[in-house]
């Protein structure tokens, strides 16, 4: 690799889809995550989960577990309360108390929080989806640039 392929110039013309490889992994139960810690996120969605089913027990521990690889002990769940059955108030991962928080939005996303103000926001692929609309949306939602809300990005790619 040369200098001028390390530029600012070249790494912004760079195509922002994800490799093939990926794109063939996605299956249900997949996260894909672009996680931005800064205070200046562009983008509304931090990563995309294509859950198997709606039931929370079953679908969130292990969401939470391979998020606190990357980010570290998660406090909080946010759910839309229309997407999912029986919602707990709390669930225990890895020996810690999630709380969970249920709000009837609609608004197909899941707010993760790691300690006080540090919230990351992943698009909700509904589990019924096909391979193909949940590979395009998820890879729309996880562009850096994206500042298209959940349910439009799901709208279009369905």
């Amino acid at each position: 690799m040369t200098d001028a392929d390390n530029s600012p110039h070249h790494l912004d013309t760079a195509p922002r889809l994800l490799p093939d490889e990926v794109h063939r992994a996605v299956g249900p139960g997949t996260a894909l995550l672009r996680l931005e810690t800064t205070g200046s996120r562009q983008s509304l969605l931090d990563g995309a989960w294509w859950p198997r089913s709606r039931d929370v027990e079953r679908e969130i521990p292990p969401l939470i577990a391979a998020l606190t690889e990357y980010l570290g002990p998660v406090t909080r769940v946010g759910l839309d309360a229309s997407a999912w059955n029986d919602i707990p108030v709390r669930l225990i991962v890895d020996d810690r108390v999630v709380h969970l928080d249920s709000f009837p939005v609609g608004d197909d996303t899941v707010l993760i929080t790691r300690g006080d103000n540090d919230h990351f926001s992943l698009m909700v692929v509904p589990p019924a989806t096909t391979p193909e609309a949940a590979r395009t949306a998820m890879a729309r939602a996880v562009q850096a640039d994206n500042v298209t809300q959940a349910a439009e990005i799901l709208l279009a790619a369905c």
